[in-house]
């Protein structure tokens, strides 16, 4: 059930999430990745490729596909309460937020999806799962995990640990959608193809079903006839390069996941314009399905439970820097990830410009690139006045 909180709610929560969320996030497992500050589902997409390489014998493994049945409908209320830590006002405040607008079938139950602070209050409940059996390696992703067993685990009594760790919750496990699969045969999580090949080889692609939903978000602006072909490109360019950043970490060399077929096909519709030949349809082609350079498992995970909360500025600037261009991560290594105008250190939700110390913006000498904050670059630019001063 959708509860669609009002603007005055909205703001609140995002309050009581800032407040909230320092405190638990250092004591959430380290192998828990969905919808968390510092982390990404990459992270998750990298933990499976560190379990499941040949060099640790991936192969011979299995998987569990975990399902948890109407995750955010059935948490028990007093489960998140019990785990919240927090003064007794922002409790009280948490506790009316579960209780309004919710469904009268299970007035104990449920996190008002839409809300801000449900998916904090959902990991809130579901902390500690992924560490049930220690000797066994979880990977949870907001509701969505997976288990990853070696050859002599017994399936059915891990199965049943959790089990009893979401009927505390108020939850359970879909018998219908969870299943032990081999690690040969493949399996889909968070939109990828996990497969280990017969020469003990790990391989990740986008899903099957991932696929049919660019397909049809490409589709739906190529087909459509109240764009021209100009704006068309200029409306794929975000949707392609999105789904490419995505991925970029994943083999991406196949003709159907390089969107061979979704190019030629726009080329040709946008020929069918009169203004568009072939040259400017290629053309088009190359802004509207821009290149993203790919490298398999590539991605660097977050180290075991840091979080932006600990102080560690250093570290977190670094890891923020690869988000930049290469003048400004280079600009940021040389000055220690610190601004160069005010000296100290960039926080993690904080924009990085690049300043040019000549004023010369055509001059991209290293010497002449200075990282600084968004407000301290102003502050440069309003105390030089661009004229001398009449009279």
């Amino acid at each position: 059930m959708l509860k669609v909180p009002t603007i005055q709610d909205r703001a609140w929560q995002v309050s009581a999430k800032y407040a909230l969320e320092p405190a638990h996030e250092a004591t959430f497992s380290a192998f828990s990745y969905g919808f968390r500050t510092g982390r990404c589902a990459q992270d998750a997409q990298k933990m499976l490729f560190q379990n499941l390489n040949s060099g640790n014998n991936g192969i011979n493994k299995r998987i569990i596909e975990l399902d948890i049945k109407k995750c955010f409908d059935r948490i028990s209320h007093n489960s998140i309460m019990d785990r919240l830590i927090a003064p007794a006002g922002l409790k009280m405040g948490i506790f009316r937020c579960l209780k309004a607008g919710i469904n009268p079938e299970f007035p104990e139950q449920g996190t008002p999806q839409g809300g801000v602070v449900s998916p904090l209050l959902a990991n809130i409940a579901l902390d500690g799962i992924e560490e049930i059996n220690k000797k066994v390696r979880s990977i949870r992703y907001a509701d969505d995990m997976v288990i990853i067993l070696k050859p002599n685990d017994n399936a059915e009594k891990i199965l049943e640990k959790v089990r009893n760790f979401l009927a505390q919750r108020g939850l359970e496990v879909n018998q219908e959608k969870t299943k032990l699969t081999k690690t040969t045969d493949g399996f889909d999580f968070l939109g990828w193809k996990f497969r280990v090949q017969r020469n003990g080889k790990f391989r990740c692609i986008p899903s099957e079903e991932n696929h049919r939903n660019i397909r049809k978000k490409i589709k739906a602006v190529v087909n459509s006839s109240n764009y021209g072909a100009e704006v068309k490109a200029q409306k794929l360019a975000p949707i392609v390069r999105g789904w490419r950043n995505y991925h970029k970490s994943c083999d991406m060399s196949s003709s159907r996941d390089s969107l061979w077929f979704m190019a030629k096909t726009a080329n040709r519709k946008f020929r069918k314009e009169k203004k568009v030949n072939r040259y400017k349809a290629t053309e088009l082609c190359k802004k509207g399905f821009p290149a993203v350079g790919y490298e398999q498992n590539q991605h660097v995970n977050v180290r075991g439970t840091k979080s932006p909360y600990d102080g560690d500025l250093v570290y977190w600037s670094m890891r923020n820097s690869v988000l930049y261009d290469d003048a400004t991560a280079k600009a940021l290594k040389r000055q220690n990830h610190s601004c160069g105008h005010c000296g100290y250190k960039f926080l993690s939700d904080e924009s990085v410009h690049l300043h040019h110390v000549d004023g010369n913006h055509d001059n991209w000498k290293q010497k002449n690139l200075m990282a600084v904050h968004q407000s301290c670059h102003q502050m440069i630019h309003w105390s030089k006045p661009k004229g001398k001063p009449k009279g």
